[in-house]
C-alpha cells in the first residue's frame, strides 16, 4: 500500500489542517462519536469484572502472539480437516494475487463482501478490478463509502464522515434504483440499501470475508456484524474466500467468551452482537479457502514495544474518545486504521520511510483516554513515544536535543543555562522562534522565560 492512500500525499499535520477547517465533518464527527462514546461508558458500567475481563483479553492475546506459530499450523489443520483450503500470504501483492486467482478460477466477474479491514489494507478492491472483476460491499456503511467514490473513515462506521442528508443524496445519484420519494429518515435509507443488495446476494457465486476471530482449536472463523449482510454473504454464494490477518487467532474455544463481552460493549456499546456468524471449514457444499494474511505482522511481532499493537481486536474505542481524531477525521491519517490505533500499527505494517507514516505517531496529544478504553489494554502512548524515537528526526534537531541532553545531564550545566537565559529574556521572540525553531512555534507560543530560575529563588529565599 502507498504511502498517499486516500489521495491524501504529505504528511498528517497537513492533512488534518485541512480537515479542521470543515464544519460540517466535525459535527458529524463529534455527533457520532460522543453517541457510541456514551452508550459504551453505560453498558460497561454494568459489569463488576470489567477490569478482571480486560485483563482476560489481553493475557489471551499476550499468550496466542507468544506462540502465534504453533497456533497458525493448529489452525492450518483443523481448517484442512474440516474440508477448507489454507492459503498462506506474506504480503499483499501475493494475497492479491491468492484471491484474483481464486475467483478467476469459478469463471465468475462479481463477488460480494462483508466489511474486512484486511482486504482494505491490500487494496484488494483495486486488485480485483484490474482484472475485470467487480466487488460489492454488503455492509451498510461500506456501501455508502463505495456508491459514493470515498474512502473509510472510522474502522466501526466507515461512513461516520457522512450525515443522512448526504447518505440520501448519494443514494439517488448513484443506486440504479430506489425507493420513490426517498427522505433521509435512516429507516428509509436502510430499505433502499437492503433492496439494492438484495440482488446481488441473489445472484453472486462467490463471496469475500474478513473474520474477528479465529479459533485454532476449532478452525472456526467468527464474524461480527450488526446488519445481517454479512450472514446472506457467508452462506448464500458458492465459494467463500476469508482474507484474515495472522493476528486474529485465538487458541481455545472458551477464549471466545471474553472477547463476546469485550468486542460489542466496546465497539456499538451493546451487551451483545445482533448478528455472531461462526463456520468451520467447508459447510453444507460450499468451497472454502482462508488466506492467512502476514503483511507486515511478524515485523510487528519482533518489536517489543511495538508488538502489543497486535492485540488489537479493531473495535475503535480509541477512536471515539480521542480528541485528535473528532477534529481532523479518519481520512487525515492516509491509512485504512486510522486514530490512535492506526497512529501505531500502520507505521509499523508500512515502515516509516515515507513522510505520512513517519508524521502518524505524531498524531495524538498523548492524554491516555485511548488506553484507558482499549479493552485489550494497548498501552497507545507508550507505543506512540517509542515510534517517535524511532522516526526520522532533522539534522539540527538531533543536534538541539544532544546540546540538551548534555546540559541536563549536570545540575550546574543547567543552572548556568537558566541564568543566561534569564539575562537574554529580552532578545526572545514572543510569538515565533527564527531559523529552524520556526516550525516548533508553528503552533504553540514561545513559553515566558522567568526573570530568575526555581533554584535561584530557592538558594536565596533559604539563606534568607
Amino acid at each position: 500500500m502507498s504511502a498517499t492512500f486516500l489521495g491524501m500525499p504529505g504528511n498528517f499535520p497537513k492533512n488534518s489542517q485541512k480537515a479542521v477547517q470543515d464544519s460540517q465533518l466535525r459535527y458529524n464527527l463529534r455527533k457520532a462519536t460522543h453517541t457510541i462514546r456514551g452508550k459504551r461508558a453505560s453498558v460497561v458500567g454494568e459489569l463488576p469484572d470489567w477490569a478482571e475481563l480486560r485483563a482476560a483479553g489481553k493475557a489471551i492475546k499476550d499468550h496466542t502472539l507468544r506462540n502465534l506459530d504453533r497456533y497458525l499450523v493448529q489452525l492450518e489443520r483443523a481448517v484442512q480437516d474440516a474440508g477448507g483450503t489454507v492459503h498462506w500470504a506474506r504480503d499483499a501483492a501475493e494475497a492479491n494475487r491468492i484471491v484474483t486467482a481464486l475467483v478467476k478460477a469459478t469463471g465468475e466477474r462479481e463477488v460480494v463482501k462483508v466489511k474486512s479491514m484486511a482486504t482494505q489494507e491490500i487494496e484488494l478492491n483495486q486488485a480485483l478490478a484490474a482484472e475485470g472483476i467487480t466487488a460489492y460491499e454488503t455492509d451498510l456503511a461500506e456501501l455508502i463509502v463505495q456508491l459514493g467514490d470515498d474512502f473509510p473513515s472510522h474502522i466501526l462506521v466507515p461512513a461516520i464522515h457522512r450525515n443522512r442528508s448526504e447518505i440520501r443524496e448519494i443514494f439517488l445519484e448513484k443506486m440504479p434504483k430506489t425507493p420513490e420519494g426517498l427522505t433521509d429518515d435512516p429507516p428509509a435509507l436502510a430499505e433502499a440499501a437492503r433492496l439494492h443488495l438484495r440482488e446481488r446476494f441473489l445472484r453472486s457465486k462467490v463471496a469475500i470475508s474478513g473474520a474477528n476471530f479465529m479459533v485454532a482449536e476449532t478452525g472456526t472463523l467468527v464474524v461480527l456484524e450488526s446488519e445481517g449482510n454479512g450472514r446472506m454473504c457467508l452462506t448464500l454464494p458458492e465459494t467463500l474466500i476469508s482474507v484474515v490477518g495472522i493476528e486474529k487467532l485465538l487458541p481455545a474455544w472458551r477464549d471466545l467468551e471474553v472477547f463476546l463481552q469485550l468486542l460489542p460493549r466496546s465497539s456499538t456499546g451493546e451487551r451483545m452482537n445482533p448478528y455472531t456468524s461462526m463456520w468451520t471449514g467447508a459447510v453444507e457444499g460450499q468451497d472454502f479457502h482462508l488466506v492467512l494474511l502476514d503483511n507486515g505482522r511478524t515485523g510487528v511481532l519482533a518489536d517489543e514495544v511495538g508488538r502489543q499493537a497486535l492485540r488489537c481486536i479493531r473495535c475503535s474505542a480509541c477512536l471515539n474518545v480521542c480528541p485528535v481524531y473528532e477534529r481532523a477525521g479518519g481520512h487525515a491519517y492516509g491509512s485504512v486504521y486510522p486514530g490512535p490505533i492506526g497512529a501505531i500499527l500502520t507505521p509499523q505494517l508500512r515502515g516509516m520511510g515515507s513522510e505520512l507514516d513517519a508524521s502518524l505517531p505524531y498524531a495524538s496529544s498523548l492524554c491516555g483516554a485511548c488506553y484507558d478504553v482499549c479493552p485489550v489494554a494497548i498501552d497507545i502512548p507508550e507505543v506512540l513515544v517509542d515510534l517517535r524515537a524511532k522516526a526520522p528526526h532533522a539534522a539540527a534537531e538531533k543536534a538541539g536535543m544532544k546540546v540538551a541532553g548534555w546540559i541536563l545531564d549536570d545540575h550546574r550545566r543547567l543552572a548556568a543555562a537558566q541564568r543566561i537565559a534569564a539575562k537574554v529574556r529580552g532578545l526572545v521572540p514572543k510569538k515565533r522562534l527564527p531559523g529552524p525553531m520556526s516550525a516548533w512555534t508553528d503552533t504553540r507560543d514561545v513559553p515566558e522565560i522567568p526573570e530568575e530560575s526555581f533554584r535561584d529563588w530557592w538558594e536565596r529565599n533559604e539563606r534568607a
